[in-house]
Order: structure tokens, then sequence, then C-alpha cells
């Protein structure tokens, strides 16, 4: 079984408001020298049978069509590697 991540991001120019209220939040909180935050989703997707070409672009349409929202995110589809997906801190 093979972990394929999605990365849903606003689009540079889509003001971020969650982004701007973490970033406004971290100097009271004592963390100091962060010039900017963005909040995006992550998606995991566990997929039955063999990772191939097929599915991975099955996988990219799905996440154009209904993980993301393309007017106002971009996103990325990416194979998580075996570390990662066994839990392996980094």
């Amino acid at each position: 079984m093979a972990r394929v991540v999605v990365d849903v991001m606003l689009k540079p120019e889509i003001l971020d408001p969650q982004g701007q209220a973490v970033q406004r939040a971290l100097p009271r909180l004592g963390f100091e020298g962060i010039s900017d935050v963005r909040q995006g989703k992550r998606f995991e997707l566990e997929v039955d049978g063999p990772l191939d070409e097929a599915a991975l672009a099955r996988i990219h349409d799905l996440a154009e069509s209904f993980l993301a929202n393309t007017v106002i995110e971009d996103f990325t589809v990416r194979v998580e590697e075996a570390a990662e997906a066994a839990g392996v801190a980094k």
C-alpha cells in the first residue's frame, strides 16, 4: 500500500486571514523571526494496488476536481517515502 499526499494552499495572491492571525499571535507567544505564515490543507491518501502513472493521474484529477478549489488554491501531489509513511520522525 502506498501513501500519496496532496497539499493544498491558497494561491499567493489570495489573502490568508487565518495565516495572518497566526502570524500576529506569534510574537505575543514568544516566537520571533517569523516573517510570514500561510495556512493550508494536507490530504493523505492510502492507495490500494500498484501506484503507477494511471493511479497518480486519477489522484491528480481527484485533487483538481474535489480537494482543491483551483480558482483560489494551488495543489501538489506527491508520493510519500516509506520511512515517512511508517511514522518515522524527521
